[in-house]
């Protein structure tokens, strides 16, 4: 497991890394196991996902890993390459403004991903709302598994 690559900088400074591409972050695997496992958490148990011979009757030619299980890779991923304010003591997810699934990750791929801040906003004294587009990339795939606009708030202590 990679270790936490958050890069700090004076609130000032927020700005010089806007529209700048951080990344990329190491290969995750997406195997059956783990999509078995977030099937058995989420309750969807559609057979592209878990059922290998069925699945291998469709386009995709055996199971697919959940959209929302890639989507949900996003908070890993953003640990191992993101700017906040100095001072940070903890970051909450806020939300997405925009997501959209472009391939299915087939089971057993790798995925990655690379960021691109777009806004930093201090809401509040201490609160800033920061904004990404996040693009998850599949190994030897030309087309990437999703790109999102995610927001983090950065709260100062």
């Amino acid at each position: 497991m990679t270790e936490q690559n958050v890069t700090t900088v004076p609130k000032e400074q927020l700005a010089d890394f806007v529209g700048k591409e951080l990344g990329p972050t190491d290969w995750v695997t997406l195997d059956q196991d783990k999509i078995n496992t977030f099937a058995d958490v989420t309750l969807d148990h559609q057979f592209i996902h878990i059922d290998p011979e069925a699945a291998a009757k469709t386009p995709f030619g055996g199971t697919i890993a959940h959209g929302y299980l890639t989507l949900s890779m996003l908070a890993y991923f953003q640990g191992q390459m993101s700017i906040v304010p100095e001072g940070t003591v903890m970051g909450v997810n806020y939300g997405l403004n925009k997501v959209r699934f472009l391939q299915p990750v087939r089971a057993g791929k790798r995925v990655r991903c690379r960021s691109v801040p777009q806004s930093f906003e201090e809401k509040k004294p201490g609160q800033f709302l920061c904004t990404f587009t996040l693009t998850i990339e599949i190994e030897g795939e030309e087309t990437p598994a999703l790109i999102a606009e995610a927001l983090y708030m950065s709260i100062i202590g």
